[in-house]
């Protein structure tokens, strides 16, 4: 399976390689070897459903659930490359690990981390673009990758 530690121009993280039926972003890595400068992950999400499952309004100023394989420390720096669907423009995100969902998890959850966005204007300014796509699903209680 490949995940954020891909190496440049491997195959990017296809959501079927992972058991259950919640939808995932795919997610592709570069530069994730270097311990010095945070890993760089390209997460795209085709469908609504995965934007979803994987957006955590509990955090302040927003977040997402990243599945990866990777060993992350809560407060590392994780930088993404976020594209939306039904939008074709690429939102940079500088963020830090939140939250940790380990490998063999409880009720099935995918591994992975929460990745909290930070509090400046430009990427408020994303959080409200998700939060427009996602429209009234955001207060679903449909089951989610998150919280």
């Amino acid at each position: 399976m490949s995940d954020a530690n891909s190496k440049p121009g491997s195959q990017p993280f296809q959501p079927s390689q992972i058991g259950g039926s919640m939808p995932l972003p795919t997610v592709g890595g570069v530069g994730a070897n270097s311990a010095a400068r945070p890993s760089v992950i390209q997460l795209v999400f085709r469908e609504k459903s995965a934007l979803y499952a994987a957006y955590i309004p509990a955090f302040t100023d927003g977040g997402l659930f990243v599945p990866t394989t990777r060993d992350y420390k809560l407060g590392e720096d994780i930088y993404l490359l976020l594209a939306l669907p039904e939008d074709n423009q690429r939102y940079p995100v500088a963020g830090k690990v939140a939250w940790l969902t380990p490998a063999n998890a409880s009720g099935g959850r995918t591994q992975g981390v929460g990745v909290r966005f930070p509090g400046d204007e430009k990427t408020r300014l994303i959080r409200v673009r998700i939060e427009e796509i996602l429209g009234t699903a955001v207060s679903s209680s449909k089951p989610t990758q998150t919280l």
